[in-house]
């Protein structure tokens, strides 16, 4: 896959292919959604993976609240402590960060060890 693509996946095939990834010497982070309430693009569940190259696989939701995960897993996989995210808008602030009705998402995110 290239660099910056996305895609969406089962969580045992996303697993399988952060081992992948990992086997291959990169440094990797695993994002989970892990509470949602209202409006929320991706269940409760949803993973995405990232490496060091910023290759992605997965998704946790998209619009501004994936580019932050991204950010976040960047700094993880650099040494910072894993992280709980908290996502949540107004409706009227929902369109702007991919949130369609507002609401509140929580991620978790994570080294691959």
């Amino acid at each position: 896959m290239a660099n910056g693509n996305v895609t969406t996946g089962k969580a045992e095939d996303l697993l399988a292919e952060a081992a992948r990834w990992r086997d291959e010497g990169h440094k990797v982070a695993l994002a989970t959604v892990v509470t949602t309430w209202g409006s929320s693009p991706r269940p409760v569940g949803s993973q995405l993976i990232v490496d060091d190259t910023l290759r992605l696989q997965g998704s946790v939701s998209g619009g501004c609240i994936e580019g932050a995960v991204v950010h976040e897993a960047q700094a993880i996989m650099e040494g910072a402590p894993p992280k709980l995210l908290e996502f949540g808008v107004s409706d009227e602030q929902a369109w702007d960060v991919g949130l369609a009705c507002g609401g509140t998402v929580k991620v978790f995110v994570e080294n691959v060890e």
